[in-house]
């Protein structure tokens, strides 16, 4: 479809639908909408008393809006999950999928400032009415703040070095373009893997604009409250930050991995793992969708 492929196309499609193991006439969640292309597999998929909720906060992504009886659209952070379930009268839902990867969208977006490739305001706020920009955080955040961010973000090992940079920088000009922040940064990128670096750098900012990990958190705490008993929850993720905190979750119930085990040493979970490994995306679907390429899908059960 056009508009899909213009917005973003769906990974791993297949895989997450047999995750889902949708049930004609059940109640799914896509808390990642986006340009609609899982949530429209999910609706081909159910009958006509099944109910599908997609969340998604960029107002961009209303115009890839389905026009059916069966699907109602939410304009929010997928943090407010359990809100709106109550909202809707919704008592337990039958499966949860979250695609937790940027849309193409975002980065060809000039205006968005997600990328590096193009000058535009350092904003790299999915929701545009409020919230902190990029620009605001370089502004603002103490040198500490910063390092902490690419350091556990970005996994940048001269994360101190980067924020003393900034804030030197602000002193005497404020952060207000890519290009602003290029500047800076660009000294401290090895030029062998230079897009990489760049890559996580500005990972590691547009994570902390949209408090992505703390809503992730929350998430997935209210999809354990949500669903149903054998629901399932289907994640994709696409960093190692927050495929930790999936797995984690998913395995024990808690974001720290901790078992917690009964007198006689069986581990009290919440879920049941669907796949044991991690699924990756075949070499044929990275061809097609190189964003693909670093998903990981997980699927886990609830009992």
């Amino acid at each position: 479809m056009q508009e899909e492929t213009v917005y973003h196309i769906p990974a791993l499609l297949e895989e997450c639908m047999e995750g889902l193991n949708i049930a004609e006439n059940g109640t799914y969640v896509d808390v990642t909408f986006g340009g609609g292309g899982h949530s429209k597999a999910i609706l081909a998929r159910l009958g006509d008393e099944g109910v599908l909720y997609s969340f998604d906060q960029d107002e961009d992504a209303q115009a890839n809006i389905v026009d059916d009886d069966r699907f109602v659209f939410v304009r929010s952070n997928f943090k407010f999950l359990s809100n709106f379930m109550m909202y809707h009268q919704v008592d337990g839902v039958d499966g949860i999928l979250a695609d937790l990867g940027v849309s193409f969208h975002h980065f060809d977006d000039e205006e968005r400032g997600f990328s590096f490739r193009f000058n535009g305001k350092l904003d790299m706020r999915m929701n545009r009415t409020g919230g902190k920009t990029a620009a605001e955080i370089l502004n603002t955040y103490d040198e500490e703040a910063l390092a902490d961010i690419f350091y556990l973000y970005g996994e940048m090992k001269n994360s101190r070095r980067i924020a003393s940079a900034i804030v030197n920088r602000r002193s005497q000009k404020k952060f207000e373009t890519v290009d602003d922040f290029l500047e800076v940064i660009g000294r401290f990128v090895n030029k062998k893997q230079e897009k990489k670096e760049l890559a996580q750098i500005f990972q590691a900012l547009r994570i902390e604009v949209n408090e992505e990990m703390g809503a992730l958190k929350q998430m997935l705490t209210s999809a354990l409250k949500e669903l149903n008993p054998g629901g399932r929850l289907v994640v994709l993720t696409y960093h190692s930050l927050e495929d930790r905190l999936v797995k984690n979750f998913m395995k024990t119930g808690n974001f720290e991995g901790k078992l917690d085990k009964d007198f006689f040493g069986k581990v009290n979970t919440p879920f049941r793992l669907v796949n044991n490994r991690v699924i990756v995306a075949s070499d044929e679907e990275v061809e097609r969708n190189p964003r693909s390429r670093s998903a990981k899908l997980r699927i886990a059960e609830k009992l």
